[in-house]
């Protein structure tokens, strides 16, 4: 395993623009999940690109934007699945749909295999009745890869990602569906209100003047900024290059959360001090470095905002928006 990385020094001030002379004008983009993270900002971000875009959660929100189609519909169900991409009938599905959970805890199994697995394979079951339908994927850094030393996944949630990356496979293989599986690492960013996640628990903690609870701190994580995940899948889903392909999405930087922690800590300007050790380490939890050369080599494709920079926004936006 490589030792964990200092924080990446490379100068950011400006998002990531990867993806914008790219058009999607007359494409119909369908994306599950878009009330998520990732998903919300994709939406809009494909909206901006011209394309027709068909949103997918099982809590829409009350009020759409302009240029929106929202669709209630639980993945999980076959029935309900073949019923969205029928009428839908899209060029494109960006599928982030899933239960986002990496705790190891058993009680995770069902609820991971039924959203993350059983949900991708009904999903890619209906699109192959779609001539030429492209599916990008979103997988997950802990499955085993080259640059974890092909590690066992820790958790339900990676165990189930990696057996629909299989499964994604497999449709490739004898159907010819043209699917793309993408592995975000650790992100982060503006507009995450998962508050199991660090960064966000960390900025609502210094929001509320509190001083975090945090394990050792020791484990080394590749941190890359929504944005340019977004990115890449935009440029996913318009190549030919990426169809069948399994792409890491990350900057190959690896810094521990504790030197991450200490960094937000100090643009936020507190007096307050992080508690390391309070909290137990996860078990199993290994560096999920990104292999950044295929996703340059397929893609075109790499990170843009520093570390730095990126706790620097999302810090600002929790300011914001808290």
């Amino acid at each position: 395993m490589p030792p964990p990385r200092a924080i990446d020094p490379r100068p950011s001030s400006q998002s990531s623009v990867q993806g914008e002379g790219s058009t999607y004008a007359g494409t119909r983009a369908l994306v599950t999940g878009a009330a998520g993270f990732i998903g919300s900002r994709l939406v809009r971000r494909l909206r901006a690109l011209g394309a027709e875009v068909h949103a997918v959660s099982r809590r829409p929100p009350a009020v759409a934007s302009a240029g929106e189609v929202w669709h209630r519909a639980d993945l999980r169900a076959p029935a309900a699945t073949g019923e969205l991409l029928g009428a839908v009938r899209p060029d494109v599905v960006f599928h982030l749909a899933g239960e986002v959970n990496g705790a190891r805890e058993g009680g995770l199994v069902l609820p991971t295999l039924e959203s993350n697995l059983l949900g991708t394979v009904n999903l890619l079951t209906h699109a192959a009745a779609l001539p030429g339908a492209r599916v990008i994927l979103c997988g997950s850094s802990e499955e085993p890869r080259p640059s974890n030393e092909q590690s066992p996944p820790p958790s339900p949630y990676a165990m189930a990602k990696w057996a629909a990356t299989g499964y994604a496979q497999l449709f490739h293989r004898l159907w010819d569906v043209p699917v793309t599986v993408l592995r975000p690492t650790m992100v982060y960013g503006p507009g995450q209100r998962d508050t199991r996640k660090l960064v966000p628990y960390l900025a609502l903690c210094l929001l509320r003047g509190e001083e975090p609870r945090l394990s050792s701190g020791s484990k080394p994580a590749d941190w890359v900024y929504v944005d340019d995940v977004v990115d890449a899948f935009v440029l996913a889903g318009q190549s030919e290059k990426a169809t069948g392909q399994v792409l890491d999405v990350g900057t190959g930087i690896l810094t521990s959360v504790r030197e991450t922690v200490e960094l937000l800590f100090r643009i936020s300007g507190t007096s307050l001090r992080p508690r390391f050790g309070v909290i137990a380490d996860r078990p199993l939890d290994v560096a999920q470095a990104a292999d950044v050369g295929p996703a340059a080599d397929v893609l075109g494709w790499q990170a843009s905002v520093g570390l730095e920079e990126g706790l620097r926004r999302t810090l600002a936006w929790y300011g914001e928006h808290r």
